[in-house]
């Protein structure tokens, strides 16, 4: 069987594991400052801000619906608004939105390998963007942010130059 002390022993090292693991978690944020004013990268700790229930509910799905002075359109977990742009293909595998277009028009990346959505009825999946993220696409086509957005419900990229649309839960183009 085993030696004697290889109880003892294995308690040890359990203990000691637990120890160095738990030593690692420890608040080293200097006495009368708060962990969040250290900065990473100065050798003391920072926590990030814990986020809200509501932060936590909103970020949870990738695609949801939400309403807007268009109707019911697809938005991000945030509730920004999401476009097509009609010069992709359905099916596509790259975004034809490249270079100084993709600034105007930042793509929707998923947060998984697997996109979360809530109300959003149209078959939804990712294609592989040019930097290694994954693009979110609604029925095939891919789906861009307007850099002029800048807040949940607005809608300013709607008709520009004729070629983006914001999408229905169905994944219909909303003209």
């Amino acid at each position: 069987m085993y030696p004697k002390n290889h109880t003892k022993t294995a308690a040890a090292a359990l203990f000691l594991g637990a120890a160095l693991l738990l030593s690692g978690c420890a608040d080293t944020t200097p006495p009368g400052q708060s962990p969040a004013a250290t900065s990473p990268g100065t050798g003391g700790a920072y926590e990030a801000p814990a986020p809200s229930a509501s932060d936590t509910a909103m970020a949870a799905a990738d695609l949801k619906t939400a309403e807007t002075s268009l109707g019911t359109v697809v938005v991000d977990g945030k509730g920004m608004t999401l476009y097509y742009f009609t010069k992709d293909t359905k099916g596509t595998t790259t975004s034809a939105c490249t270079g100084e277009c993709l600034d105007a028009w930042p793509i929707a990346v998923a947060t998984g390998d697997t996109p979360v959505v809530e109300g959003v009825t149209g078959e939804v999946g990712t294609i592989d963007s040019p930097d290694g993220s994954k693009q979110l696409t609604l029925n095939g086509m891919p789906l861009y942010y307007f850099a002029k957005d800048t807040k949940p419900g607005d809608v300013l990229g709607q008709g520009v130059n004729d070629v983006w649309y914001v999408a229905s839960p169905a994944g219909e183009m909303i003209k």
